[in-house]
């Protein structure tokens, strides 16, 4: 019988399990409502069309330098890790707490609150935001709605799978993974085979790009790609790690670049630049409908369930499991180190996220934190891939069983590209609006909401 008091997890998943967990935590809600917004900064169809493209590039080199780093380290958490043995446990610790703040909740309640919009297609009703009651707390009262109790149906029931373990939990990611990616892909050729476009789009520009507006771009390209390093997460549970750790970072960061190069040149195929900028809402099903007719509409919002469904399924998995790791170093709640005697899973790590998930999705506030996300994704990824030198040069007789490709260039480019968006985004949102006036931007809450992890860290180092 397991031991109840038990904080090792099983080794149970392959190299395509962890491929899938990449694919169904990258592709989410981000390209299917980012597209406009980018294009509106970069108002030129190739230099649009190049963000993706280096955004790839900047993600397969990250994926690498945590192959490197997750084979090093097998356990699970992540960044959490690197960070630990290459700065601290503070700097540990911040990464930890903006994961279960804003970047896996606030991500998660920002695609459960669009689930019930594509629903609505087909249920009639099911995106009703009428209040049916409302608890007036200060600054963030809490509305019960058919909106919001479809969107807490959506993460509970996810929570619910994973809780009862790893396999059940694999074989519904696979099964998403693999729904979304065939038809990401089966659109994509249909709708270049047969829809109603023109490849002109992707030569006619409707305006000019500043550099600047260029880099701050990449704020959106780095939250649509995040995600990348999610296998990570549940090194402690992949077997063989050393072998197959790599393998499910290379493979499932692939299949990003694939779909959304390939996405985002069907969105190019069917609107210009321009048009592309001005649409609101999801671009996906407005650009089925478009090419293939309303009932195309009616398959791609399908689409657009399964992927976000997909998206926090697989941050249902993994997030926990940062929570999980920090918990066993005593700076989380310590029930969240204990692993489910049955189900082998950490159990409590994953209702912590969830209830946190749906205080959000009550409070209206995961969208607000999705924007305050994209910063701090940047900046705690820059500084996990710089782990790589730090511990390369402190220990430099440890056991590699993979070493990252590219090293050390592939490394020191995606660490210097993070360090010049981060002062692009920093000077934007901080510095231009404190000396000419303004508003500060979500780059300066990121930081807050970063800093506010501070007390929180020593609150728990003082119970250790």
């Amino acid at each position: 019988m397991s031991n109840p008091a038990s904080s090792t997890l099983d080794r149970r998943l392959g190299p395509l399990d962890g491929a899938a967990i990449i694919v169904s935590n990258v592709i989410g809600g981000t390209i299917l409502f980012a597209p406009p917004l980018m294009a509106g900064l970069v108002p030129n169809p190739w230099l649009y069309l190049g963000l993706w493209i280096a955004g790839g590039a900047l993600a397969f080199a990250g994926a690498m330098a945590y192959a490197e780093l997750a084979a090093l380290r097998p356990k699970a958490g992540g960044e959490y890790v690197y960070l630990d043995a290459a700065y601290g446990r503070v700097a540990a610790f911040l990464t930890g707490w903006t994961s279960f703040v804003a970047g896996f909740a606030g991500a998660m309640a920002a695609n459960a609150f669009f689930i019930p919009i594509y629903l609505a297609r087909f249920v009639a009703g099911a995106d009703n935001q009428t209040p049916i009651f409302t608890i007036p707390l200060p600054f963030v009262p809490i509305t019960v709605s058919t909106h919001t109790l479809v969107a807490l149906a959506s993460v509970w029931l996810l929570a619910i799978v994973h809780l009862r373990g790893v396999g059940p939990g694999r074989v519904m990611m696979n099964v998403l993974a693999a729904l979304k990616v065939g038809a990401f892909l089966l659109f994509i050729a249909a709708g270049i085979a047969f829809g109603t476009g023109s490849f002109e789009n992707i030569s006619t520009a409707s305006g000019s790009v500043t550099t600047g507006n260029w880099l701050f771009a990449f704020i959106p390209v780095m939250l649509a790609y995040s995600g990348w390093n999610a296998s990570a997460y549940v090194a402690e549970e992949i077997r063989d790690p050393g072998r197959n750790l790599p393998r499910s970072l290379a493979i499932g960061t692939i299949a990003v670049i694939a779909v959304y190069f390939g996405v985002n040149v069907l969105y190019l195929y069917v609107f210009s630049v321009g048009e592309l900028a001005a649409l609101q809402g999801s671009v996906l099903d407005v650009v089925a409908d478009k090419l293939l007719g309303s009932g195309a509409g009616h398959v791609m919002g399908l689409v657009g369930i399964v992927s976000l469904l997909a998206g926090n399924s697989a941050m249902t998995f993994a997030g926990p499991r940062v929570y999980f790791a920090m918990a066993r170093d005593g700076v989380f709640f310590k029930s969240a180190s204990k692993v489910h005697p049955t189900y082998r899973t950490p159990a409590f790590a994953i209702v912590a996220q969830t209830v946190w998930t749906s205080l959000l999705i009550l409070t209206g506030s995961g969208n607000a934190l999705l924007t305050y996300t994209g910063f701090s994704i940047t900046l705690f990824l820059g500084v996990a891939v710089f782990a790589l030198f730090i511990l390369r040069r402190r220990e430099p007789n440890a056991p590699r069983p993979f070493k990252a490709i590219g090293y050390p260039i592939a490394p020191a480019i995606f660490t210097v590209a993070c360090l010049v968006i981060l002062a692009n985004a920093l000077y934007t949102d901080l510095v231009k609006p404190l000396t000419q006036g303004g508003a500060v931007g979500p780059s300066a809450w990121g930081l807050l909401v970063i800093g506010l992890g501070l007390p929180i860290y020593y609150f728990f180092a003082r119970r250790r």
